[in-house]
């Protein structure tokens, strides 16, 4: 430890306002960006939300190396030696941990997901709201907070609905009885997708018809606005599309899970 200074009290006082600066400059910026996002249109909101995780890491590594540069003689040999330890330590005591951070940092890099980009990781569907160093907090569709550490990037299929963008797609699902007339059924969901008020008039609509044992299963595919309409998408297609299909006289199908409810 000879590398060390003397941490008379001026050096004390310093690195106490170089952590206060950090933690106000953080605290900052998580606020005043978001609140200027939420006043600007789509794209530019999702460009400034992004930029918040790497301000925030810009700050607490200048933060380290002042904080360095005041207790470490400035000695390329006491620096290796510095990090050396602080790697070791790391490896063994916080392999974990030290795999989230690692993976929040290469994320940053590779963007497999932005604020505000719908996601699904292990089953857990939602909105992100934050990008930390060691996690993410996503927002289910029942208000639920879920934090998902950061290393599930290395070995977890991520799914990501909308990648940064306003186009999100949707799928209203019909199961019908196999005796109608598909023609005629594919028409009359595709007028519901175009009347739809949540409808992106930009982007296409698609009915996907499949056929099963126990009837025909029909999807209209289409993108809502906004990813947060998407709920009430999937709501005013399949109200609507039900409602046409019942005046069509369209017999609904019974599926084996129905059938066995009913023996």
């Amino acid at each position: 430890m000879e590398f060390l200074k003397n941490l008379d009290q001026v050096v004390a006082i310093q690195i106490g306002v170089v952590f206060l600066a950090a933690w106000l400059l953080i605290a900052l910026a998580q606020r005043a960006l978001p609140w200027v996002a939420n006043r600007l249109p789509g794209r530019y909101r999702l460009l400034i939300t992004a930029t918040i995780p790497g301000i925030r890491l810009i700050i607490i590594l200048s933060a380290i190396v002042l904080i360095i540069s005041r207790v470490v003689k400035p000695t390329f040999e006491s620096l290796i030696a510095l990090l050396g330890a602080a790697g070791l330590a790391l490896g063994f005591a916080f392999k974990d941990y030290a795999s989230s951070l690692i993976a929040g940092i290469v994320s940053l890099y590779e963007m497999p997901y932005r604020i505000g980009d719908w996601i699904s990781i292990d089953g857990a569907y939602g909105e992100v709201k934050s990008i930390n160093m060691r996690n993410i907090e996503i927002t289910t569709p029942d208000d639920t907070v879920v934090v998902i550490p950061n290393l599930k990037l290395w070995n977890t299929l991520i799914f990501n609905a909308n990648d940064g963008s306003q186009n999100l797609q949707c799928a209203a699902n019909f199961y019908l009885h196999p005796r109608h007339d598909s023609t005629l059924v594919m028409h009359a969901l595709n007028d519901v997708g175009l009347t739809s008020s949540y409808l992106q008039i930009k982007k296409p609509i698609h009915v996907v018809v499949q056929e099963k044992p126990w009837g025909t299963h029909y999807r209209i595919k289409a993108y809502p606005v906004a990813p947060s309409d998407q709920f009430r998408f999937i709501t005013d297609l399949t109200v609507r599309g039900k409602a046409v299909l019942t005046k069509l006289g369209v017999e609904f199908a019974i599926t084996p899970a129905a059938h066995s409810l009913n023996p």
